[in-house]
């Protein structure tokens, strides 16, 4: 269970996000227009950004958790903004299990963290590639890979900031299908910041749709989208666009 009460984060010129309360325990998407504070609130989840307001997971505060507590409840994939080492596939991957060794980065992995990582590079149609470097990646192999990591974590909570960026069609669709399967495993969720709102109502039982910082609906994904909405909080008839779109589509 996520739950939030009245959080807000600030920059220091105003707070980016207001009074966000909810609570869920099925998948979320977060969509809105650019700048309206989806990456900011999912920072704020995972205990990067200071909040005010309360933030549980479990219901316990995440301030209350040790930080390799809250790894082990909640991890989150951001955008790729750049690599400076460079490690294989595989090592890139084991990462993510560090936080359940003893020793953290002075462990040697067990088999049972090697098994671990190579199903999961095998389900992301990765394993193929677990000997190559991350620098000789596309930026859809490489995002599978980070997403790789953060699933090997083993959390309850996944976090994801646009994770179908860079990736083609195909492997959307196959990321989003991955991702549900994942959730249905007992006591997990994504929560999901997605541009693509076809991909965002596919990956979640509830929608909640930001404009300027607050939240502008929160609800069961097939019961609060409506055209007006839409209208109001992206400025321009999404609906429309969409259903025009379908038409070039039945004509094929």
């Amino acid at each position: 269970m996520l739950k939030l009460n009245d959080v807000c984060v600030s920059y220091g010129y105003g707070d980016v996000v207001k009074n966000i309360s909810f609570e869920t325990d099925r998948n979320l998407s977060v969509i809105g227009p650019n700048g309206c504070g989806k990456t900011t609130l999912l920072k704020a989840v995972a205990n990067i950004l200071k909040f005010k307001g309360e933030i549980e997971i479990g219901g316990k505060s995440v301030n209350q958790m040790k930080p390799k507590e809250l790894s082990s409840k909640v991890a989150m994939m951001s955008q790729i903004s750049g690599i400076y080492f460079s490690y294989s596939v595989f090592d890139t991957v084991m990462m993510g299990r560090y936080v359940h060794m003893k020793n953290g980065l002075l462990s040697l992995p067990s088999k049972d963290d090697k098994n671990i990582v190579l199903n999961c590079l095998s389900a992301l149609h990765l394993l193929d590639e677990k000997d190559r470097e991350i620098t000789a990646l596309s930026g859809g192999q490489l995002q599978r890979v980070f997403l790789a990591r953060t699933i090997v974590q083993e959390p309850k909570i996944i976090l994801l900031d646009e994770p179908t960026n860079h990736l083609d069609l195909k492997y959307q669709i196959e990321l989003i299908e991955y991702l549900r399967e994942w959730s249905k495993q007992d006591g997990h969720m994504v929560v999901g910041v997605l541009h693509d709102i076809n991909l965002a109502m596919r990956l979640s039982d509830h929608l909640m749709i930001m404009k300027e910082g607050e939240i502008a609906a929160f609800g069961e994904t097939s019961k609060i989208v409506n055209r007006e909405l839409l209208r109001e909080v992206y400025g321009i008839d999404v609906a429309g666009y969409m259903q025009k779109t379908f038409k070039l589509w039945e004509n094929l």
